[in-house]
C-alpha cells in the first residue's frame, strides 16, 4: 500500500475542519490511509511573531466570508463557534492520549471534536466538554479527565506539535504527500491531482 498522507490541523481552524470533512474519502479513492496530526498553531505564531487571521485587519473580515464560501462549495455545514480562535491544547492532548491506544479512536475523536466546534458550537478548549466528546465514542470520561494532567500526555503532545514545526508546519491544514506539501483547504484540488499523477 501506498505511504499514508500526514494531514497536520489545529482544532482551532475552521479551514482545517473543512479539509478534515474530505480527506478520508480523497485518500481512498486513490488507495491511501490518513495520519491525522493535529498541532497547535499558537506555538507558530508566536515564534514568527504572527497572530490569528481573524485578528488582523481587513484580512480577518475577508477570512469569515470565505470560510463560509468554501463551506457552501465543498457542501461542508459549518456554523463559526460564538467563542473563536480558542486554545486547542485540550483536544490536541486528547487525541495524543487516545491515539497511543487507538488510532482509530483517535481519528473519531477529532472528527467529533472538530464537528462539535463548528457545527455546534461547542467549546472544546473546556476539558468538560472535550471529555464528553470522548465519552459519547465510548471512553471512560475519567479516564480522559485524568490523561489531561498526566505529564506523560503533556509531554507526547509537546514532542508531536514540535516535530510538525521542525517539518516546517506553519498552517491548518497542512497536507505532505510522500514529502509534498500543500497549504490549505484551497489546496485539495492540487492534491487530488498529485494523488494521480506528481508533476
Amino acid at each position: 500500500m501506498a505511504n499514508p498522507i500526514d494531514f497536520y490541523f489545529d482544532f482551532s481552524s475552521p479551514y482545517g475542519y473543512l479539509a478534515a470533512e474530505k480527506i478520508e474519502a480523497l485518500a481512498a479513492q486513490h488507495g491511501r490511509s490518513v495520519n491525522w496530526r493535529p498541532m497547535l498553531l499558537g506555538a507558530v505564531f508566536k515564534m514568527n511573531g504572527m497572530q490569528p487571521l481573524v485578528g488582523i485587519p481587513m484580512k480577518g473580515s475577508y477570512a469569515m466570508h470565505d470560510v463560509a464560501r468554501s463551506a457552501r462549495l465543498l457542501g461542508v455545514k459549518i456554523k463559526m463557534p460564538g467563542k473563536f480562535p480558542i486554545n486547542t491544547v485540550t483536544p490536541c492532548r486528547v487525541f495524543y492520549w487516545l491515539n497511543a491506544r487507538d488510532a482509530a479512536l483517535a481519528k473519531a475523536f477529532a472528527q467529533a471534536a472538530y464537528r462539535a466546534y463548528f457545527a455546534e458550537d461547542r467549546d472544546i478548549s473546556s476539558s468538560e466538554v472535550t471529555a464528553n466528546i470522548a465519552a459519547k465514542l465510548g471512553v471512560d470520561k475519567a479516564s480522559v479527565m485524568q490523561a489531561l494532567d498526566d505529564p506523560a500526555v503533556k509531554e507526547r503532545t509537546k514532542t508531536e506539535v514540535d516535530a510538525a514545526i521542525e517539518r516546517g508546519v506553519f498552517g491548518s491544514p497542512y497536507i505532505v504527500i510522500d514529502g509534498e506539501p500543500f497549504w490549505g483547504v484551497d489546496r485539495l484540488e492540487q492534491v487530488e491531482r498529485w494523488l494521480t499523477k506528481p508533476w
